[in-house]
C-alpha cells in the first residue's frame, strides 16, 4: 500500500477560502461561527490554525467594510456641509 492510501485525511471544519463573502452579514455570521467553534475547545490544533487564519481574514474584511461605511455615513447639516454622523445615544 502506498503512503497516500494509508494516510488518514483530516477534513477541516473551517475552509480557508480567500474569497470574500458577498455581504458583510455573511462574513460576520461566518466569523461568529468560527469563534464559537474555537471557543468550544473541540477543534484539533490543525483545524484551530485554519480557523484562526480564516477568522483573521474575515475580521480584516469586516473592519475595512465598517471603516468604509463609517466614512460614507455623513449627513448634510443645515448649511449643506458634510458633517459626520453622531448617534443620538452619545
Amino acid at each position: 500500500m502506498s503512503a497516500a492510501t494509508t494516510k488518514k485525511s483530516s477534513k477541516s471544519t473551517v475552509e480557508v477560502d480567500p474569497q470574500l463573502p458577498p455581504t458583510f452579514e455573511q462574513a460576520y455570521a461566518e466569523l461568529e461561527s468560527i469563534v464559537a467553534q474555537m471557543e468550544s475547545g473541540q477543534m484539533q490544533l490543525e483545524d484551530s490554525l485554519t480557523a484562526y487564519t480564516r477568522g483573521n481574514f474575515l475580521l480584516q474584511f469586516c473592519q475595512k467594510f465598517l471603516a468604509d461605511v463609517e466614512q460614507q455615513v455623513q449627513i448634510l447639516n443645515d448649511k449643506n456641509q458634510l458633517a459626520p454622523f453622531k448617534p443620538e445615544h452619545d
